[in-house]
């Protein structure tokens, strides 16, 4: 009877054991974020609401593309990062600069594993939820939680806080990163895996920055379709802005780069522009974003629109760190032609002693009736800074779409033709028009009218030429005057309103936050300087950012 007992009672704890191990599992399982599809249809209603039409969209998320393989295969790597350990890295990571996040480094308060993990967890936890989502990330860097393991185990007692050493950085998804897959938002990109970094990746890497992933965009960076909405791609669906969801626009096409950052899904994002895609998203995202000279940071290794207008640049939380991301990926590339050597002494002093005083801005006097870029000129004036009204004329950029579309026809054919054709079976615009025609509900919803221009565009290289330095001219007569009446050290916009100017003079324009207007929708003062003066424009920035702390974090994602 004893030993039948016995047997029975073991028999009930292997039950008992088993049914705990089971119940073990399922709550492991319970705790990975999964993303469901939904009915689009409520979201989609609302934003027919919204007054301005390019809002009103067709789809949320993409057609092509579970969300779920975004994290898919780092879920493994991220079982022991619960939400327990999440609490307790919040007040030392949420919003930090990366000054800050070095020195808890330092201090052992944080590892940069924690910290890759960190931003992990946010960004399975928000993109998993159908309320909150913001379409920010295509895919991830199935590596990187590695890579952060491995500097944690180096000497990092020489860490300079000014370093992007161990930061998780989003790249835009037209920037190429090794053994990753570089789309552009774009179905027939899907499969192109590279095998050689952009060179400002490699920049990034060889002073041991983290490629956390890559970040959602207006698709082929917003010239592939006229007056449809910013920051859809269709593998990555469409970008959110964290300040009004299906509210506010995000901004683009640096879309995801400029939602991720403000949402702290990373540290930094690197974005590009041609003509407002980095000032753009990061007014709409209350970031600084810097759209630097033409030479300044190179373009080899970045799907093209124009290589004379593209650029990359920096979309982070503060001016230092914007300032740090960029020298970083500062050098000479022997694969662009306009690439230069650019080199500055004493960057990051005399960041820290920036001021007003004395600074020479240029003020648009029609933008003095907006009242936030007003209240921002008011506090220049009261910290000793110069401002002088200013009534730019509008001139014509004649042949501007030209422009773009010569140069997208030829810049995108020599990008293509360096990629494996088992991977991107695609050689020209006119291929990648005929493919998206083979499925246009999936793969171009609201069209590919500019693509349909470039395919028709039958402009000659002497006449490009001379749209080219036309439109130099023009840019440049724009700012010029004043800069020279008025010995200027900036001209003072609002977001992206001068950014075709700036774009074809070649000139820098940096974007701070400057508030946010009574329905709460961000926005931006811009400086626009003189070729290569960007660490006046930085400087200028962060004397500005300093006695206006205006940047808060979007509400729904502290």
């Amino acid at each position: 009877m004893g030993a039948r007992l016995s047997s029975l009672v073991i028999i009930f704890l292997l039950i008992a054991c088993q049914q705990h191990q089971k119940k073990e599992i399922k709550s492991t399982q319970e705790s990975i974020p999964f993303w469901e599809a939904y009915d689009e249809t409520e979201d989609l209603q609302k934003s027919k609401t919204l007054e301005q039409e390019r809002m009103h969209l067709k789809l949320i998320n993409s057609r092509v593309r579970d969300k779920n393989k975004i994290w898919e295969v780092l879920n493994a790597q991220m079982v022991d990062f619960n939400a327990n350990r999440y609490q307790e890295l919040k007040p030392v990571v949420l919003d930090k600069s990366i000054p800050e996040l070095q020195e808890s480094i330092q201090q052992g308060k944080l590892t940069y594993t924690d910290l890759v993990k960190f931003y992990l967890y946010r960004i399975r936890k928000f993109e998993s939820d159908n309320k909150l989502s913001l379409n920010a990330i295509i895919s991830l860097n199935e590596d990187v939680i590695v890579q952060a393991n491995r500097l944690d185990q180096s000497d990092k007692s020489n860490i300079d806080k000014h370093s992007v050493y161990g930061m998780p950085i989003l790249l835009k998804d037209n920037i190429d990163a090794k053994g990753m897959v570089t789309t552009a938002g774009a179905v027939v990109l899907q499969n192109n895996q590279v095998d050689k970094d952009a060179y400002i990746t490699q920049k990034l890497k060889s002073q041991k920055a983290l490629v956390l992933g890559k970040a959602n965009l207006s698709e082929w960076a917003y010239f592939l379709c006229a007056g449809c909405p910013v920051g859809y791609s269709a593998i990555g669906g469409q970008t959110m802005n964290p300040y009004g969801r299906l509210v506010f626009e995000s901004g683009g096409s640096s879309s995801g780069s400029g939602a991720a950052v403000a949402a702290n899904f990373c540290v930094a994002a690197i974005g590009t522009e041609t003509s407002g895609s980095i000032l753009s998203p990061s007014s709409q995202n209350s970031l600084v974003g810097l759209k630097p000279t033409i030479g300044t940071l190179s373009r080899s290794g970045i799907v093209p629109i124009s290589s004379t207008l593209d650029t990359p640049g920096p979309m982070t939380r503060t001016v230092m760190d914007n300032a740090i991301v960029y020298k970083a990926m500062l050098g000479k590339d022997v694969d662009d032609p306009a690439s230069q050597q650019i080199v500055y002494d004493s960057f990051y002093e005399k960041l820290s002693n920036a001021t007003l005083a004395g600074k020479r801005f240029g003020v648009v006097k029609e933008f003095l009736e907006d009242s936030l870029y007003s209240r921002a000129v008011s506090k220049i004036k009261a910290s000793g800074g110069l401002v002088f009204e200013i009534e730019p004329k509008q001139l014509p950029l004649s042949d501007f779409i030209t422009l773009l579309s010569a140069d997208m026809k030829m810049d995108l054919k020599n990008y293509l033709k360096t990629k494996d054709e088992q991977q991107v079976a695609v050689f020209s615009v006119t291929d990648i028009r005929q493919f998206n025609l083979q499925d246009s509900l999936q793969r171009i919803p609201y069209g590919q009218q500019l693509f349909d221009g470039i395919t028709e565009d039958s402009t000659s290289i002497s006449q490009l030429k001379s749209i080219k330095k036309e439109l130099e001219r023009v840019g440049r007569l724009y700012f010029d005057a004043f800069f020279d009446t008025y010995q200027l050290d900036a001209v003072l916009s609002i977001n992206n309103y001068h950014a075709g100017y700036a774009a074809v003079a070649k000139y820098p324009a940096l974007t701070v936050p400057m508030g946010y207007s009574a329905k709460g929708e961000p926005k931006g003062l811009t400086f626009i300087g003189q070729p290569f003066k960007e660490d006046l424009l930085l400087s200028s920035a962060k004397a500005f950012e300093e006695v206006t702390k205006y940047r808060v974090m979007p509400e729904d994602y502290r």
